[in-house]
């Protein structure tokens, strides 16, 4: 290339490029991937008007789950959530999977949960309303419930006990003489 054609590109390369503003800035800044309906508590759409029904598990906990369209009513094995669940961290893990596909409050949610500790079935709660949510809408649910890991079984369970130990890991004291 000559001089004279490199200063020909360069001045139009010159000319297509626009500097920023602060408004560009402020815009970019602001954008977010959330969407403003879920932030504020609002459903982002509508429910399907459709039962469904999963099971979920976790560790040594099983809950049978069924949701219908309603009002976000909870009963688990005949009590409320605030009942069943006190802690309000149990609380916010079972409900998550709702905000997650954008229908809080769409669904009622029947739950039978055995064995296991709270956390345990809390977590299974948790997979079954998940799953639940996935077979009545995977089209529009689904997505976002594989993005936050809700649709996972945590396949951890407690590790077997070894002959010659306490527990699992846990030796007996060792005694040198």
């Amino acid at each position: 290339m000559t001089e004279t054609q490199t200063a020909e590109v360069e001045e139009t390369v010159g000319d297509e490029i626009k500097p920023f503003t602060d408004e560009q800035d402020r815009e970019i800044a602001y954008r977010s991937d959330s969407n403003p309906a879920t932030a504020s508590g609002e459903s982002a759409r509508q429910a399907v008007v459709a039962p469904g029904a999963a099971t979920g598990r976790r560790k040594e906990a099983v809950a049978r789950v069924r949701i219908t369209p309603g009002s976000g009513k909870w009963t688990i094995n005949g009590r409320t959530l605030d009942d069943y669940f006190p802690n309000k961290v149990h609380q916010q893990l079972v409900s998550d999977p709702f905000a997650t596909a954008g229908v809080v409050d769409a669904y009622d949610v029947i739950a039978r949960i055995d064995g296991g500790g709270i956390t345990g079935q809390a977590g299974a709660l948790r997979l079954g309303v998940a799953r639940a949510l996935n077979a009545v809408d995977a089209e529009a649910s689904r997505p976002a419930l594989k993005k936050a890991g809700m649709l996972s079984r945590d396949a951890r369970i407690k590790e077997r006990k070894k002959a010659g130990l306490k527990k699992a890991r846990k030796a007996p004291q060792y005694s040198k003489r």
